[in-house]
């Protein structure tokens, strides 16, 4: 994946939450598609190998949900968290994370990142098929700034986190903007 290139589109399984469904789970399906999140919108996505992770947990994931506002500053309408995880490891996530701003898609099956050409096997973690980690600002379906991590490769020995990283996409849109207003 590369700036320029459109989002491959696909339809992720969600669950979620609807009051008028009794019980203590109350939550449906519903599917979304990639316009679904994407179109008209300039967002953050970014990637990372699994919810509840080390350094998703505690470094990425809060990183961007405490930057929010910095984010918007920056002309960005959302931000989006996907992991190769179910909705249900998703949302359950989400709400050990205390999320209010970033939004979670659940890649479950991996149709997405596989799509992306970011599918891994970390099968030396005992993970399985998973996301690099990556991060992208989208406009609109498009690909504006791509941030992949050193070293794509099945069973890394390693878990590379900077490029990624939320102080590194907003240092790109600051600097982008100021160059822009210039």
């Amino acid at each position: 994946m590369k700036a320029g290139l459109k989002l491959p589109e696909v339809t992720f399984h969600t669950r979620v939450r609807d009051d008028s469904i009794e019980g203590p789970n109350p939550f449906r399906w519903q599917d979304k598609t990639t316009s679904d999140f994407f179109a008209g919108k300039r967002v953050v996505l970014f990637a990372l190998p699994g919810a509840f992770t080390p350094t998703c947990s505690t470094y990425q994931l809060p990183g961007f949900e405490n930057g929010f506002d910095d984010f918007k500053a920056e002309g960005i309408d959302a931000i989006y968290c996907l992991s190769v995880n179910d909705s249900f490891v998703m949302n359950k996530w989400a709400e050990g994370q205390g999320l209010k701003n970033v939004k979670v898609i659940p890649d479950g099956s991996a149709e997405f990142t596989r799509k992306m050409g970011m599918l891994v096997a970390k099968d030396n973690v005992g993970f399985g098929a998973r996301s690099w980690r990556y991060a992208a600002i989208v406009n609109d379906g498009t690909v504006e700034a791509w941030f992949e991590e050193p070293g794509l490769a099945d069973n890394h020995g390693e878990d590379p986190y900077g490029v990624s990283s939320p102080e590194t996409v907003l240092d790109y849109l600051r600097e982008a903007n100021a160059t822009a207003a210039a």
